[in-house]
C-alpha cells in the first residue's frame, strides 16, 4: 500500500476530511513565510484530536538549530519533522531518536546518490524553486525519482501531484509514499474536500491495480 501524506494542514475540518478519506499522515507547516504556516500549539490542538495511527509530521526549513525544531516539535506533539531547506547531514544526525524526512530539490544536475548522505528514515523528493520551499505545485521529473529504487530508499514523492496524475506517478516511480499539499487546496491552507478524496481513492485505486 502506497503510504499517503496530506501537507499544509492548518485546521481540524481539513484534518478529519483527510482522515476519514484515507489519509495516513498529515504535515503541519512551521515555516513562518509560509502560507501554511501554522502555530505549534494550534498543530496540537489539531493532532490531540486525530487517531494514533496517523501519523502527525512537522515541516521545517533551515531552523537555527536542531535543538529548536526538537522543541517546537515537542510543542507541537508531532511525531515526525520533515526539514525541508538545506540541512546538513550533520545537522540531520542530531535529530537522532526522532522519524527524520529530509526533502530535496529536483533540479538540472541532481546527484541521485546524495540522499545517501543524509541517514535519515525517508527521503522526499520535492519540486525545486528559487524562492519557495514546497507547495509551488511544479512536478518532479519522475524517472529521476524512480532512480531511486535502485538505492534502496524510503521514498516519499511529491511536487505537484494530484488526483489527476498521481496514477501515472505511482505507476513510474513506485515510491514508498506520495505527498501533496496544493493540489488539493481551493486557496493556500484550506484544501478543497472533494480533491482530498479523490486522491486518495486514486491511490488506493492504483495501489488494487498493481500490489507492491
Amino acid at each position: 500500500m502506497t503510504f499517503i501524506k496530506i501537507c499544509g494542514i492548518t485546521n481540524l475540518e481539513d484534518a478529519l476530511v483527510a482522515v476519514d478519506a484515507g489519509a495516513d499522515a498529515l504535515g503541519f507547516n512551521f515555516y513562518r513565510p509560509s502560507p501554511r504556516y501554522i502555530e505549534p500549539l494550534s498543530a496540537r490542538k489539531i493532532i490531540d484530536q486525530l487517531p494514533i495511527s496517523v501519523l502527525s509530521v512537522g515541516v521545517f526549513v533551515n531552523e537555527d538549530t536542531p535543538e529548536t525544531v526538537k522543541s517546537i516539535g515537542s510543542e507541537a506533539g508531532v511525531s515526525a519533522l520533515q526539514l525541508h531547506g538545506d540541512e546538513s547531514p550533520e545537522y540531520c544526525v542530531e535529530l537522532s531518536g526522532w522519524y527524520v524526512i529530509k526533502a530535496l530539490g529536483v533540479k538540472e544536475g541532481f546527484d541521485a546518490h546524495s540522499p545517501l548522505d543524509y541517514g535519515v528514515d525517508a527521503i522526499m523528493l520535492d519540486a525545486s524553486h528559487h524562492k519557495l520551499r514546497g507547495g509551488t505545485g511544479q512536478v518532479v521529473d519522475w524517472s529521476v525519482a524512480k532512480s531511486f529504487n535502485e538505492l534502496g530508499v524510503r521514498l516519499f514523492l511529491a511536487g505537484g501531484l494530484s488526483p489527476e496524475n498521481v496514477r501515472d506517478a505511482i505507476a513510474t516511480v513506485n515510491p514508498y509514499a506520495v505527498d501533496t499539499c496544493s493540489a488539493l487546496e481551493s486557496a493556500p491552507g484550506k484544501k478543497d474536500s472533494d480533491r482530498v478524496r479523490a486522491f486518495i481513492r486514486v491511490v488506493r485505486d492504483t495501489d488494487g491495480e498493481n500490489p507492491k
